[in-house]
């Protein structure tokens, strides 16, 4: 496997030569963190994202991970999620089911998704009740330092505009600091009502991975990573920084071919 790893004040980023082995290594990191988090505390919390992130996880349906994973010990929680039916194909949900949930032994009653038939208000509400009393139960474990969850993991994609989860540039629920959960009405992308994690709760996680392919991300690759002076655009993405936890970035090598550490390899 072709891999670089470069540590930077961003986090580990882990730079691939492609898709493939960008898979590999990302499911193998999952594997690892699910091993520790089980043996550490009796359970694996890790949170998903949609768009491409599930065809990446497709190596853990494999016999290998179905031995050595616990899923008994998963629970599964979505990051962000569009307000439509869970049948639909916008579903973040739906596409986790058919790509990953329904191939894998995970207990259905431990696979958190919103209700779809409330508003997007009231399922961002609902959700984050759901999720406090998981806290409460030590399901989720809760950050040493504020009252947030702190996921084992949370898996997150990368937008062309640095957004991550549905935390979009210039929208509100970028500055929500009480709510875990929010919603938005008018995403930039279709469908326009979601529920999202708020930074808080991301950057509380003990584990972030943020996943970022296709070189149309690398302007926004290189804006969310490198040090370039206080004119930054604040995009979504670089404000992810865990406050204790992890950050590690799996680039495929077209995105990352704007940051200046590649650059200067090559």
């Amino acid at each position: 496997m072709s891999l670089r790893r470069i540590l930077k004040s961003r986090g580990e980023l882990r730079i691939h030569e492609n898709l493939d082995e960008l898979s590999t290594d990302l499911v193998e990191y999952i594997s690892e963190l699910s091993e520790a988090s089980v043996k550490e505390r009796g359970a694996f919390a890790i949170a998903l994202s949609g768009g491409s992130l599930i065809g990446l996880l497709g190596r853990l349906c494999e016999a290998h991970y179905n031995k050595t994973i616990d899923w008994a010990k998963w629970y599964i929680f979505w990051v962000d999620e569009r307000v439509v039916a869970k049948s639909h194909t916008d579903s973040n949900y739906r596409l986790a089911k058919d790509g990953l949930l329904s191939r894998v032994p995970i207990i259905s009653s431990h696979v958190h998704s919103i209700n779809d038939s409330l508003t997007a208000e009231d399922a961002a509400s609902e959700y984050e009740f759901g999720i406090r009393q998981l806290v409460k139960t030590r399901v989720i474990d809760v950050s040493d330092i504020s009252d947030c969850p702190k996921f084992d993991l949370i898996l997150l994609v990368m937008g062309p505009d640095g957004h991550v989860a549905s935390l979009f540039p210039d929208q509100p629920a970028l500055a929500m600091k009480d709510e875990w959960v929010t919603f938005i009405t008018d995403s930039p992308e279709p469908p326009p009502e979601r529920i999202t994690f708020t930074l808080p709760v991301i950057n509380s996680a003990s584990n972030v991975a943020v996943v970022v392919t296709d070189g149309s991300k690398a302007e926004a690759v290189h804006l969310a990573i490198d040090d370039i002076g206080s004119d930054c655009p604040s995009l979504p993405a670089r404000i992810v920084q865990p406050s204790k936890g992890k950050l590690v970035w799996f680039l495929e090598k077209q995105a990352a071919s704007k940051l200046h550490c590649v650059q200067l390899s090559e």
